[in-house]
């Protein structure tokens, strides 16, 4: 039974543009129901036929922008994409409302358009629930809860939650957005295990943490002799990771030019070590993280629009602790039990004064923030019952501050430089600040190199 072409309106005011995508759907084995150089002609044009897609410009002939059109389009169920060289914050914010399936940058190749609305049509089907498998089921939220050593009740927890039983099954790509310390890597741990590639590697790359100079490298691998020093052959993470799933985290952390690298690997499915002319093909899995709104950073010209919806198939952003107040009691009494565990210590009830301190404030560093105050009291405290907390009471929810809220990122330098003094300067090692925060040296290093703190501060 022969396939039914996808139909597509146009809706472009330049001419060779509108003819170049034409030729391009047309050799793709679209149906192209028409170019329309305004609103009102798109108007006629959706009248007469109903379009599959729509590809549709910002700036058109006539008074109403493509934007007007994109709320119409939604109304009536239509999916759309935007062509536009039009990036700045004005036009992103304008576009972000109207909640499109994609967004191409002129001047495009006719790869990239393919992609985007190959990437856009996945995202329908993410959508309409329909890109399990038959023979799978979303996970139960008990198993998810389970596996990420969640704690809590709250609505906020449990849409993330229903959330990743949705996606977790599948092969799409996934894009887990929140603030510091409000747990992205356990929730790619908990994608990647729920998912039918659970048996294979998860390989974790901290992009932060790469140096410019390294970074393909370290990505794609190298032949032996590829340059001074490659003595053997090395494995890059991406390879690593086939049939499975790699994590960049911190991707907003990237270069442009490592951005670039990374977008090509999405597209092609493949990978080139340095010194070989063999592509190798793989299949990968891709989740990544960040703190950083990207859509402000393509904004800005620092992350690229088109790996931002390359990743995006998928967004999962996590609550900040602030907005889930509820769960708070429940995990100061887990991090209480772990910690009185570890430290040997008779500690096993909070009180009530305590608690509501705590609810009070609006933790700037998240479920992270909250573990390191619990540990720091359990270790404070003799007898059975912890009855103070220290915090910061310029972060204190419903009370005036004195001053100026601090930064997420000035609060982050001063908990790091406390570590650092309580550690005597010691980064890595027994006894490190990396060891005391519960990260990896590597990241550690490199949140010291992006907030400006040296060794020697401490």
């Amino acid at each position: 039974m022969p396939v039914i072409p996808e139909k597509i309106l146009i809706v472009e005011d330049e001419f060779i543009v509108a003819n170049d995508l034409r030729i391009i759907l047309q050799k793709a084995g679209y149906r192209v129901l028409g170019v329309a150089s305004s609103v009102a002609q798109a108007r006629t044009l959706l009248a007469l036929e109903r379009p599959d897609w729509v590809l549709l410009d910002i700036i058109l002939k006539g008074p109403l922008a493509g934007t007007v059109l994109a709320q119409e389009l939604n109304e009536a169920g239509i999916p759309f994409l935007y062509i536009s060289a039009n990036t700045d914050a004005v036009t992103l914010e304008a576009v972000k409302i109207t909640t499109p399936y994609g967004f191409l940058i002129k001047p495009f190749r006719e790869r990239d358009l393919l992609v985007m609305l190959d990437i856009a049509r996945y995202r329908v089907k993410v959508e309409a629930s329909n890109l399990a498998p038959a023979a799978t089921t979303p996970a139960p939220v008990e198993d998810i809860r389970s596996m990420l050593g969640l704690i809590g009740e709250s609505p906020a927890l449990a849409r993330v939650m229903e959330k990743i039983a949705l996606v977790a099954p599948t092969a799409t790509s996934v894009l887990i957005t929140g603030e510091s310390g409000t747990g992205k890597e356990k929730v790619a741990q908990a994608i990647h295990q729920l998912s039918a590639h659970h048996q294979k590697p998860m390989v974790t790359v901290n992009c932060a943490a790469l140096p410019a100079a390294l970074i393909e490298s370290e990505l794609f691998g190298y032949e032996k002799g590829a340059f001074t020093g490659a003595q053997q052959r090395r494995v890059g993470k991406f390879e690593q990771a086939d049939n499975g799933t790699i994590f960049l985290d911190e991707i907003g952390e990237l270069s442009l030019e490592a951005q670039a690298k990374i977008l090509r690997v999405l597209q092609e499915k493949e990978i080139e070590r340095l010194g070989s002319e063999s592509p190798i093909q793989i299949q990968v899995r891709i989740i990544a993280a960040t703190n950083r709104d990207l859509e402000k950073e393509v904004a800005n010209g620092k992350f690229r629009l088109d790996l931002y919806y390359r990743l995006n198939v998928f967004p999962l952003p996590l609550p900040p602790l602030r907005e889930r107040r509820e769960d708070i009691a429940a995990l100061a009494m887990h991090f209480l039990r772990r910690y009185a565990h570890q430290a040997r210590k008779k500690v096993n009830t909070i009180t009530e004064p305590v608690l509501q301190q705590l609810r009070q404030y609006n933790w700037p560093g998240n479920v992270r923030e909250l573990e390191h105050v619990i540990e720091r009291q359990v270790l404070m405290t003799e007898g059975t019952m912890l009855t103070q907390v220290e915090l910061p009471e310029l972060h204190t929810a419903g009370t005036p501050a004195a001053g100026r809220l601090q930064t997420l990122e000035e609060v982050e330098r001063q908990h790091i430089l406390h570590a650092l003094k309580t550690c005597h300067g010691k980064v890595f090692g027994p006894g490190g600040a990396a060891e005391a925060l519960h990260i990896p040296a590597t990241t550690l290093y490199s949140k010291m190199k992006k907030l400006g703190i040296k060794q020697g501060y401490a």
